[in-house]
Order: structure tokens, then C-alpha cells, then sequence
């Protein structure tokens, strides 16, 4: 069994190379570009330890990590341009570096250079993980839409954020851990515990980034709190703020969402501790988190096996940045 960090390093190594050729230039250096600015690679790892925890890692896990880590890329690249993003892991993102045209072009061959990954798996196993990996590819581009339909909504519901997160965040991350288990030969009920744990991992993962992004301490968190607030996004704290504040709360806050004024980010902060956001929000965090843990302990496996994983999510939720 490797801990994360260690398969971090072996499948860097693995990455490396350029993962497309050379000519055109104007089409694929955008994507080695993007590439080399690096990232957590949690999916592709989680995929890894999904294959480990049953068996000893399958060859073809190496290739289903790059075509996960390759596709997932495509996603941030296409993300950036319809949010006009102009960084990305504090560098410049395709369309700010080249131009717009260019980044849905190397954002699209980003998608069929993970299907010649994919490609590469053995014939027995293949097409269980296509259907996965199909479907997941879906519901991804599902998620980003009802994200971008919700900047047009002046509120939502808490099950609608929670949905929409799911999709454009968890599933991949689920996804990640079942199609590694089917490499690694588990059962069907032992690939749905994955998934779920996976699932329930990554809803807890967006609440803690929504938390820290608004009570977050600026030493650790490396940046100045407040940017979701700054920006109007609808969060899991915006959300929950906006149901269970009163009436005077409720006008304060709307006006705040309608203006920008200099001390917008400590009026909103401040309705959000009076209506106990951040202690609820903790709260639901652990829920989901608690939620991820039980479906991994229904894994039948023996229990240090899972070990890495527990460890895993004990680290993302325990993060400061």
C-alpha cells in the first residue's frame, strides 16, 4: 500500500513527458502548457488508491489516471474561459495566454487524448469503465451548466448548490475511486461504498473551501478572505445565510449583493456569524464527511487497507489552504 504522497511522486514521473506532439504548435503547446503548471492530482491518485485497495496496482490504473487527470484539465480549461478567468494556479490560464479560440480547441483534443488513454485498457475491463467514465464526463458538463444557470438566479435552494456540486465536483472524484476498483477486481457492492465514500468526500471538500474562503485564517489560508463574497458567488454560507436570516438581515444582505461597498466583505461576515453560518457550516461538513467514512468502512476489505484513504480525507478536511 503507498500513501498519497507517494503515489503523487510516482505518477508525476509517469506525467511528465509532453503528452502530445509536437506539430501543430498553435494547437498542442496550450496544452502541454497547462499541463506543466501542475495541480493536487487527487483524481488520478484517488483512482490509484481505488485499484490498491483491493489488488496490487494494474498497469492499466497508470493509463485510467492520465486519461482522468487529462479530461479533468479540459475541464478547467474550458471553465476558465466562460468564468474569464485570467489565472489558474497562480499562472496564466489558455485563453488569457494565447486567446479563446485556442483554449476550446487544445480543450477540446484534451478530451480525445484522454480517450486514447483510456483506449489502452485492457478489452475485458474497458467497457465498464467507459460507462463510468461516459457517464461522469456527462454529469460534469451537466454540473458546470446548472453553475452557470444559478449566476442568472437571484436564490437557490440548499438541495439545488448541494446538486450542482455534486456533479461538477464529487462525481469525477467518485468516479476516480470506482473505475481504480474495478482494476483492482471489487465487487459491484464494494464499488457503489467507493463511490459513495468518494462522493460524500467531495461534497465535504467544497464545504470547507467555501468556509475557508469566507473565516479562513489570511496566514494560513495564503489570501485575504472574502473573494466568494467579493464576487456574489452562491455558496453553501451565502445560501444558508440567506434562509435562515430575519427580515432586517435579510434587506442588509440584499443590498450588500447589489453594491460593492469598501466593507462589503465585513458586513456580509457579519451577518453570516450573527445567523451561526459558520458553525453550521462545520457542522454539515462533518455530516457529509462523516457520511464518506461509514461507506468506506462497509468496503470489505480488511481495514488497513484503507488506511491511505482515511488519511487522505482526514488531511483534506483538516487543511488550511
Amino acid at each position: 500500500m503507498h500513501a498519497f504522497s507517494d503515489l503523487v511522486d510516482q505518477f508525476n514521473l509517469q506525467f511528465a513527458p509532453p503528452q502530445f506532439p509536437a506539430a501543430p504548435a498553435s494547437l498542442y503547446e496550450p496544452c502541454d502548457y497547462f499541463l506543466s503548471i501542475g495541480g493536487k492530482r487527487i483524481r488520478p491518485i484517488l483512482c490509484l488508491m481505488g485499484n490498491e485497495l483491493f489488488d496490487v496496482l494494474h498497469p492499466d490504473a497508470w493509463e485510467l489516471a492520465k486519461a482522468i487527470e487529462v479530461f479533468h484539465n479540459f475541464t478547467l480549461v474550458h471553465d476558465d474561459i466562460m468564468d474569464a478567468a485570467p489565472l489558474r494556479r497562480n499562472m496564466p490560464t489558455v485563453h488569457t495566454k494565447y486567446n479563446t479560440n485556442v483554449a476550446i480547441l487544445s480543450g477540446d483534443v484534451m478530451v480525445i487524448r484522454a480517450y486514447e488513454h483510456l483506449n489502452k485498457i485492457q478489452p475485458t475491463l474497458l467497457p465498464r469503465i467507459l460507462r463510468l467514465f461516459n457517464k461522469t464526463a456527462r454529469e460534469v458538463c451537466e454540473g458546470q451548466q446548472l453553475d452557470m444557470d444559478f449566476e442568472q438566479k437571484e436564490t437557490i435552494s440548499l438541495a439545488q448548490y448541494v446538486d450542482m456540486i455534486t456533479l461538477k465536483t464529487s462525481v469525477l472524484l467518485a468516479a476516480s475511486l470506482e473505475m481504480g476498483a474495478i482494476l483492482g477486481g471489487a465487487s459491484e457492492g464494494n464499488g457503489k461504498h467507493l463511490y459513495a465514500f468518494g462522493k460524500n468526500l467531495g461534497i465535504a471538500f467544497q464545504i470547507q473551501d467555501d468556509y475557508l474562503d469566507a473565516f479562513g485564517d489570511p496566514k494560513k489560508f495564503g489570501k485575504e478572505p472574502g473573494g466568494d463574497i467579493k464576487q456574489n458567488k452562491k455558496t453553501f454560507l451565502l445560501i444558508h445565510a440567506w434562509e435562515t436570516a430575519n427580515e432586517t438581515q435579510r434587506k442588509e444582505l440584499q443590498a450588500l449583493l447589489q453594491h460593492n461597498p469598501p466593507d462589503k466583505v465585513e458586513k456580509v461576515l457579519a451577518i453570516y456569524k450573527a445567523c451561526k453560518v459558520d458553525d453550521w457550516a462545520l457542522t454539515l461538513k462533518n455530516s457529509y464527511l462523516q457520511q464518506a467514512l461509514d461507506h468506506l468502512a462497509a468496503v470489505a476489505v480488511v481495514s488497513s487497507r484503507k488506511k491511505p484513504l482515511e488519511e487522505l480525507a482526514a488531511y483534506l478536511m483538516q487543511r488550511n489552504v
